[in-house]
């Protein structure tokens, strides 16, 4: 080659074995050296990254980009934007889209919409509840599947029919299917019969208020939580799947994944932003429909973060779910017929790099979570994932030092709103690099609709 396409100079590299300093050169769209730019060939573009962190580019599995069907709260387009400006390079959608991804034309649908119109690289979660199409969803290049165990009562949106189970047959034979793939199955744990008896004493006492709901996913210290991971571990022991287990929040679940994990078995879990740094019984007050999801008490967000430490938890997905403000605001007098989540992908990086400065969690762990342990669940590793030659250049620059106030004005995701305004971070992404293409510079996004591409897996 006579040039390099991109050098970044100046920065401090993660690695798997720590952070070092080091010159990163890009040509087509792969890393292609690494090492001091004085030994490189002359470069097209060039970064000066002095005094910042370079980390390979997020990898959020857990997106709710909305489109097909709900194209009023976001689209392909608007969630990529939103997860460029985060430092998100490669973004994976959930089922619950209408027509709901239940079949391989539908998935390939969505896939073509997506070619047209991500700004990042991008694949799907296909539903794993019809057992007649999860071989030929594998074949059409799905990175895992997903199955909701709950039942949406009161509203019939985000948990729609057709993408959910609660009957253990029906389930069982979905991970028996799905096994024989090899690919991972998240589930969304929840008791659904269980929920059915603890909500409508609630609903009897004409209590239907934020606070209400969110002692109803609480109550009986999660008890609806850790009965359906019960259930769920013990399909894997009996199936072989791989089981990636979503919204962890009970000390409960964790001490089940522990235990799976001791055992060898390939059982991984899930955290969600909003569990770690919104779902405090202060929040539920101030904030109501626009904080639930669900509560999660300050001793079980604890444990969360010793999960993290510990590696009981492996993964960060932002369970990024945008509605509108008019959709939450029914929440106040109804929190049942106001669907839950809230924006995450643009925001949560700059959550986890303040934890880092406030010493609750350290940078490589936070890299691991978000980035390197995702590429390696969900087969997409070492394109993706890690910062070495060869490898997709999908880099984001990070500035711990920088101090910011987030805001709803500066959000990207089609509602205009995000749960997290007003909060001062110190540490953001200041570039976003899909394969060496800088989608975002200094908070604005420049990538275009188009920009991403589909990602399979990695055949090994």
């Amino acid at each position: 080659m006579e040039k390099f396409d991109l050098v970044i100079k100046g920065g401090r590299v993660w690695t798997p074995g720590g952070i070092v300093e080091a010159d990163i050169a890009v040509y087509q769209g792969k890393i292609a050296a690494l090492g001091r730019s004085s030994a490189f060939p002359e470069s097209l573009g060039l970064i000066d990254a002095k005094g910042k962190v370079i980390i390979p580019g997020l990898i959020d599995t857990h997106t709710h980009h909305r489109e097909p069907g709900f194209t009023h709260k976001e689209d392909l387009t608007t969630a990529t934007q939103a997860a460029a400006a985060g430092g998100v390079t490669l973004s994976v959608g959930m089922p619950n889209v209408d027509p709901p991804t239940t079949t391989v034309e539908r998935y390939r649908n969505v896939i073509e919409i997506s070619k047209k119109k991500a700004l990042v690289d991008f694949n799907h979660n296909p539903s794993g509840t019809n057992p007649e199409e999860i071989a030929k969803l594998a074949q059409a290049g799905c990175l895992a599947f997903k199955i909701f165990m709950v039942r949406d009562t009161g509203r019939d949106y985000p948990h729609m029919p057709g993408i959910g189970l609660h009957n253990h047959g029906a389930l069982f034979r979905c991970f028996e299917e799905v096994a024989k793939t090899g690919l991972p199955l998240m589930v969304h744990p929840h008791d659904q019969d269980l929920m059915d008896v603890i909500e409508q004493r609630y609903w009897q006492r004409g209590d239907r208020s934020p606070q209400a709901y969110g002692k109803a996913y609480r109550d009986f210290d999660g008890i609806i939580w850790d009965t359906a991971i019960a259930t769920i571990i013990r399909f894997q022991k009996a199936t072989g799947v791989k089981l990636h287990i979503l919204h962890m929040s009970t000390p409960g679940g964790l001490e089940m994944v522990r235990r799976a994990k001791d055992e060898g078995r390939p059982v991984t879990s899930e955290v969600n932003p909003w569990a770690l740094f919104l779902a405090s019984w202060e929040n539920v007050e101030k904030l109501g429909p626009y904080c639930l999801g669900f509560w999660v008490p300050d001793e079980h967000a604890e444990a969360l973060w010793q999960g993290i430490k510990d590696g009981t938890i492996d993964v960060v997905g932002t369970d990024h779910a945008p509605h509108t403000k008019e959709e939450k605001d029914v929440g106040w007098k109804d929190m049942w017929k106001s669907p839950g989540g809230e924006p995450q992908i643009q925001d949560y990086l700059k959550l986890f790099l303040t934890a880092v400065n406030e010493g609750k969690t350290t940078l490589d762990r936070v890299v691991r979570l978000t980035s390197y342990n995702p590429a390696r669940i969900f087969g997409v590793y070492p394109r993706k994932g890690v910062i070495q030659v060869g490898s997709d250049a999908d880099l984001t620059i990070v500035d711990m030092k920088r101090e910011e106030t987030i805001s709803n004005e500066t959000t990207y995701t089609r509602v205009g709103w995000t749960p997290y305004h007003g909060r001062k971070v110190k540490g953001a992404p200041v570039y976003t690099i899909v394969r060496g293409k800088v989608v975002m510079q200094d908070g604005k996004v420049i990538g275009k609709p188009g920009d991403g591409e589909f990602i399979t897996p990695v055949k090994g």
